[in-house]
């Protein structure tokens, strides 16, 4: 039974709300984007229910718990003493500890983490695991540095973090520029400062309490959830080309699981351009994107002068190549308006999000408009926060599950959020609008949530 509040106020004017918070925020575009898709998503549903307008759940939602921001100073191997900026964004907490990763990376800024922290927690809300939504990191760049500088910013870094955080209050992870070698650096850090040894992050190594197929759970979840738009078509991977972008773990997991299911990956890109490979990439070559990422050169071209089948396309994104599904799985707003119309001339069929905002407003009214399967991240890319929950869950019962036991676990998890998807986002036509029954699915939970628990 829902609590239930009083108040004149029943409907949601999403350009006011909009209008205000620009406002109040300024030059926080990828916030701003984030938080339209939503409250245009769940409008009706919204007001609908006057338990929501009444606990003025919208504003409440838009709006972080609290923003840690604090200098991160570190010395280099040289000695010369450098300052970053960390953050943590705790956005929201009505259903579990907060849970999101942390970015290492010279882009970030309040808007990018505030984006992320926001789609979290509907993502988090759609993996029905217990957590809340969360982001954070830093502006310092891991590439080009020794281990032993990339080790002393970390334990800097949870110097200022760590009495923030803990396994039932905020769990982070990682994300760009954090993986297992960060990780470690900072469970070390947290560890020694706390006196416990303790689920506090997620992402850790297999010998100190990781779950196995984390690297590669997104990537995984992106394609079972792609696979799940496909049969409702009466489709699967089988025999279709498949463009992907990015070559660190999303992209890694998902030519990994395309391939194992029967599709042919036919590209991969980085900053400097894409590679196309019309034999396709398996075996031998989809190992070798992991000895990419780990050269920490950050550029793709190299694959061309390894293998002979593959083009180096430079400075060019993938989505000029003709494909039956496109994985967009490397960073926000990098398929534009021009990309999608690319896609579509050229019979692309599936478009499933395996990063963060990868489509831009223009592009996902385009794939819309168009008739095709299209996924938005914080449905498709729960797969990583997934395993992650996962691994939250070995971690509190002191146990390890096996490969098989951990992938058949983020299959189900993946089956379910389409199911939740397809139920709230099917229209009159019976095209289904994958955002809206993302977003109304997520924010469904949590809205519920926060009018059970109060003004708190």
């Amino acid at each position: 039974m829902h609590q239930q509040f009083t108040s004149n106020k029943t409907i949601m004017n999403v350009d006011k709300i909009m209008n205000d918070l620009v406002k109040k925020h300024p030059a926080e575009p990828e916030y701003h984007q984030a938080v339209r898709e939503v409250l245009e998503s769940i409008e009706e549903v919204y007001n609908e229910n006057p338990q929501f307008a009444s606990a003025n759940i919208v504003e409440r939602l838009i709006e972080p718990d609290r923003i840690l921001t604090f200098k991160v100073p570190w010395a280099d191997d040289q000695g010369a003493v450098h300052v970053n900026i960390g953050y943590r964004i705790q956005f929201n907490n009505a259903i579990g500890p907060y849970k999101g990763g942390l970015r290492f990376h010279p882009s970030v800024n309040l808007s990018i983490l505030k984006f992320l922290g926001f789609e979290q927690i509907f993502k988090n809300s759609l993996t029905s695991l217990p957590m809340g939504g969360a982001k954070g990191g830093s502006d310092f760049d891991p590439k080009g540095k020794s281990n032993a500088e990339i080790m002393r910013f970390c334990q800097a870094f949870m110097l200022e973090l760590w009495n923030f955080i803990g396994p039932d209050t905020d769990v982070p992870a990682g994300d760009i520029g954090v993986g297992g070698r960060e990780i470690g650096y900072l469970y070390g850090t947290y560890r020694k400062l706390a006196r416990e040894n303790t689920g506090v992050l997620t992402g850790k190594g297999l010998n100190w309490g990781g779950s196995l197929i984390r690297p590669e759970a997104t990537g995984f979840g992106c394609v079972y959830f792609a696979n799940e738009m496909l049969s409702t078509r009466g489709e699967s991977f089988k025999g279709k080309k498949v463009a992907i972008s990015g070559f660190g773990n999303v992209a890694w997991g998902a030519a990994s699981k395309v391939t194992e299911l029967g599709g042919k990956v036919v590209t991969i890109s980085g900053p400097d351009g894409y590679i196309y490979d019309p034999e396709g990439l398996s075996g031998d070559k989809i190992t070798y994107m992991l000895e990419l990422r780990a050269s920490n050169e950050d550029i793709v071209s190299p694959y061309a002068l390894e293998f002979e089948s593959g083009e180096f396309v430079q400075g060019k994104r993938p989505w000029e190549v003709k494909v039956d599904i496109a994985l967009p799985c490397a960073t926000q707003n990098e398929l534009n308006r021009e990309d999608a119309e690319n896609l579509v001339k050229n019979g692309c069929m599936c478009v499933c999000e395996g990063a963060n905002m990868p489509c831009t407003p223009e592009a996902i009214e385009i794939f819309q408009r168009n008739g095709l399967l299209y996924a938005p991240g914080k449905a498709a890319n729960a797969g990583g926060v997934a395993t992650s929950g996962l691994e939250m869950a070995q971690n509190s019962m002191k146990i390890n599950w096996s490969r098989a036991e951990v992938d058949d676990r983020l299959h189900h998890i993946m089956k379910q959020i389409h199911k939740n998807c397809v139920d709230h986002g099917t229209n009159a036509e019976g095209y289904v609008d994958y955002v809206r029954g993302a977003n109304i699915a997520g924010f469904l939970k949590v809205a519920n949530a926060m009018v059970d628990q109060g003004l708190v």
